[in-house]
């Protein structure tokens, strides 16, 4: 760390710095509320998109029953063949958004499976869908959670480190400046008095 320059120029550089932090701080402070408000929201939609998926778990439990079979084989019926993710910017922080899950349903015979394939091939789809959502939210709650960490500890930087630091700072100065003014009036006064003494002694 740079030494203090007690000086006049030391302290005009110290107010400069804490009429800089003063400013630079309320917007800091403003974007950790927008994150925090983000977040907030973020984690509703991972909430709301990990119910969906429970939503269809007992979906699948109440209309499939007969998925206990395991003599029927249903495995690979669908797979995802593509998603596409796009880029947003949200207070500065760049998350992904789910735009299309594209899923491809393997062939099978209407003469061997039973009927009931077809309602399953349905909430496969739904459910591969709902389970991407819960992945991207989840990546969205992460992304957020380390940008408003990342501002929240800039903001007690700015507001319990250098701001603080740069009063007392200020304040050291003006007491050094203040004894020194007051140390050359002394000086003076002093030679003064001597030369006047040393006048009247000749």
């Amino acid at each position: 760390m740079a030494k203090l320059s007690l000086s006049k120029s030391g302290l005009q550089n110290q107010r400069e710095d804490m009429r800089l932090y003063e400013r630079v701080l309320p917007s800091l402070d403003l974007k950790r509320m927008q994150l925090s408000g983000e977040l907030k929201r973020a984690r509703k939609q991972l909430t709301e998109a990990e119910a969906g998926v429970g939503k269809l778990n007992k979906q699948v439990a109440d209309q499939l029953p007969m998925l206990a079979n395991r003599e029927i084989d249903v495995s690979g019926l669908v797979q995802v063949e593509s998603f596409r993710i796009e880029e947003e910017n949200l207070v500065g922080v760049k998350l992904p958004a789910l735009v299309e899950v594209k899923c491809n349903v393997m062939p099978y015979s209407m003469l061997a499976k039973p009927n009931w394939v077809d309602m399953l091939v349905e909430q496969l789809k739904q459910m591969v869908d709902q389970k991407t959502r819960v992945q991207v939210a989840a990546e969205r709650v992460r992304l957020l959670e380390q940008a408003e960490r990342r501002v929240t500890q800039r903001v007690n930087l700015f507001d319990k480190i250098l701001i603080p630091t740069a009063k007392k700072n200020i304040q050291k100065i003006q007491i050094y400046l203040a004894d020194a003014e007051r140390a050359a009036v002394v000086r003076s006064k002093l030679t003064k008095k001597m030369r006047q003494q040393q006048a009247a002694a000749e």
